[in-house]
């Protein structure tokens, strides 16, 4: 393992391995058409789990954090967190050929990199830079011809699909979070982002009606698949409702609270 890390850099490594590995298995998953969840009992047993969790224990905190903390810290905290997603998203960019979104991302994080202290502050859209949809490698996949799979429920990340699961590896890679090297701050930077993420969705649970398992797995679906193919789907699922304000819905790389 040693001497693989000294061949190639880690988030190529894990790139190959889970193109690889999602390689092998993507044919028997694409033949089968039409999506479904065939691992829905499997799945509702995890979300359960989740949900337990959250409530006892990731919410709570959640909870505290945004009764404690001013808005214009809030925003400081979800600036500062989405400046570093510009990183990944920029690299994922040019895997999928999309120069220009590259380019976007460069910018963005440069400019408020430097002019927005660390990221504090969102200079970058009063340049004409806006803040946009950040590329994963599960949406790289995807753009190189991997199909999605089954609808994947994981403990404690939450919804999920088997491509986006063979891809968190090289999201873990390749967020500059990773490669802090003082563990303590790491681990306390890591929790904050989760803390932070929670704090975003806790005006999106108003909207939670009925089967809670049913209407996040449609509602992932729906914006992974909006994501991957850049705005345009045909599913109208949640057209009445405005969730850009809750920003990147679970792109596999968070956790999700429910």
């Amino acid at each position: 393992m040693t001497q693989t890390r000294r061949l190639v850099p880690g988030w190529l490594f894990a790139a190959m391995l889970s193109a690889a590995l999602l390689a092998a298995v993507s044919p028997v998953w694409a033949a089968e058409g039409e999506f479904d969840d065939p691992w829905e009992g499997f799945n509702r047993k995890v979300h359960a789990f989740n949900m337990t969790t959250d409530r006892f224990f990731l919410r709570p905190i959640a909870v505290g954090y945004r009764y404690v903390t001013p808005d214009f810290m809030q925003t400081g905290v979800r600036n500062v967190f989405n400046n570093v997603k510009e990183v990944p998203s920029a690299l994922n960019g040019l895997l999928q050929g999309k120069p220009g979104s590259a380019a976007h991302d460069t910018g963005r994080f440069l400019i408020n990199s430097t002019l927005g202290i660390a990221g504090l502050f969102d200079v970058a859209r009063h340049m004409g830079l806006e803040n946009s949809d950040h590329e994963d490698f599960g949406q790289t996949l995807a753009v190189w011809g991997f199909d999605r799979g089954p609808y994947l429920v994981l403990p404690f990340l939450g919804a999920s699909n088997v491509r986006d699961a063979f891809a968190l590896p090289v999201d873990g890679v390749t967020d500059p979070l990773f490669y802090i090297d003082h563990t303590r701050t790491r681990n306390t930077v890591l929790v904050m982002s989760v803390i932070n993420r929670r704090s975003q969705l806790l005006d999106l649970e108003e909207h939670l009606t009925g089967d809670h398992y049913t209407f996040i797995r449609d509602a992932y679906l729906q914006r992974r698949e909006f994501l991957v193919n850049d705005g345009e789907v045909e599913d109208d699922f949640g057209a009445d409702m405005d969730m850009s304000e809750y920003g990147d819905f679970d792109d596999g790389s968070e956790s999700d609270p429910f």
